[in-house]
């Protein structure tokens, strides 16, 4: 279906499949493109390639069973789907976590954070021809998968948080091993930005392209980075805090229009950049917080978990707030189960932002939105 072209009558336009196994499409999205020579009029998303069913199977698995099906929800950061999850189901039964247990879930998350913008980063500049950045957050990505397997026994579905906690304490060591970790991968933000963030070629190339205004963006529904960078100050971890995020100080980088307009492509590439700074730094803060918490008390593992009413959870995923809503009924399954995430809004954008463009700028487009499929089909 990708390479399937037809031409229309008047022969001034053709239609043109991306997708869905174009590998520029971030999944199995299809994009139904009328366009004009190089030049795009319309470019229609086609979604649906990847549903699943999850919320259903969600009604249909006890609160304990589907939390391994979260990892499902955004499997490149499924930390995050995991906490929206059990936060949720958490303020259903009105069940306190441990303090380390809420610890031992921020360095989770902000771990998969940094890992999930080595993807979003790296294919983004892959996308457009840099093939040298995306081995170098490939490789970043790859010490953080180490150090979640050792947490956990998994490098990409973690199935690590838990109704009441975490699943385990860190290992014996582990905390030295993220430290080291930080203090490497914090000299390589600044190769990364001399490399390719930039790099003339790449701002040249994103700058001043496809910009969306606040105003837009909150129209649109935009969350999480790409809401930042059109210059809306938001951030669910400091202006909702929950979990433990209250207890740390740290920055929330907005889009500034440095090499063009606020809110265009590059404003999107450069606040994942500047996040990975915050995720250091919050992780720094947790790790040496940590210390004054009680050992092995991790998990307030329920005995009887059939809650009854509704409740939600807003979590700030690596694509922005995630939003899970679940009602009880008195049994051990949820009667309704719902997630709302980031890349399903993001997807409604890029018609309208595609048209003028030429056809290879959609897919920094795209990418620039750090789209994942199965946070759009559920």
């Amino acid at each position: 279906m990708s390479d399937l072209i037809l031409q229309y009558e008047d022969g001034n336009e053709m239609v043109i499949n991306m997708g869905p196994q174009h590998p520029s499409t971030h999944g199995v999205i299809r994009f139904i493109i009328r366009t004009d020579g190089e030049m795009i009029h319309d470019a229609e998303p086609d979604v649906g390639y990847l549903h699943r069913s999850i919320e259903y199977i969600g009604e249909k698995c006890t609160y304990e069973g589907f939390m391994p099906y979260t990892d499902r929800v955004d499997y490149v950061c499924a930390m995050t789907a995991n906490h929206a999850w059990a936060s949720a189901v958490e303020a259903l039964a009105n069940l306190e976590v441990p303090i380390r247990g809420e610890y031992l879930r921020v360095i989770s998350d902000e771990l998969n954070r940094i890992s999930s913008h080595c993807i979003a980063l790296g294919a983004m500049a892959m996308d457009i021809g840099a093939i040298t950045p995306f081995p170098y957050a490939l490789r970043e990505r790859e010490y953080i998968n180490d150090l979640l397997e050792e947490l956990c026994g998994a490098r990409l579905t973690y199935n690590y948080h838990r109704i009441g906690g975490v699943g385990w304490d860190m290992p014996q060591g582990w905390r030295d091993k993220v430290l080291h970790f930080l203090d490497r991968f914090e000299p390589i933000i600044e190769e990364f930005n001399r490399l390719i963030t930039n790099n003339v070629i790449f701002v040249k190339r994103l700058g001043m392209m496809a910009p969306i205004s606040a105003k837009d963006a909150i129209n649109y529904g935009l969350v999480g980075p790409n809401l930042r960078a059109s210059g809306v100050d938001f951030d669910v971890r400091r202006d909702m805090p929950y979990s433990v995020y209250d207890k740390f100080d740290f920055e929330v980088p907005i889009g500034q229009g440095a090499m063009g307009t606020v809110g265009d492509c590059w404003d999107r590439f450069w606040v994942r950049v500047e996040e990975w700074k915050q995720s250091v730094s919050i992780l720094r803060q947790a790790l040496d917080q940590i210390q004054e918490t009680p050992q092995g008390d991790f998990w307030n593992k329920p005995k009887r978990l059939k809650p009854k009413g509704e409740a939600f959870s807003r979590i700030e995923s690596a694509r922005g707030d995630m939003f899970c809503y679940v009602v009880g009924d008195g049994t051990a399954n949820a009667y309704r189960t719902r997630f709302r995430t980031g890349s399903f809004n993001a997807m409604q954008t890029i018609r309208e932002y595609s048209k003028g463009l030429m056809v290879a700028d959609l897919v920094a487009l795209i990418a620039s939105f750090d789209i994942v499929a199965p946070e759009i089909d559920r």
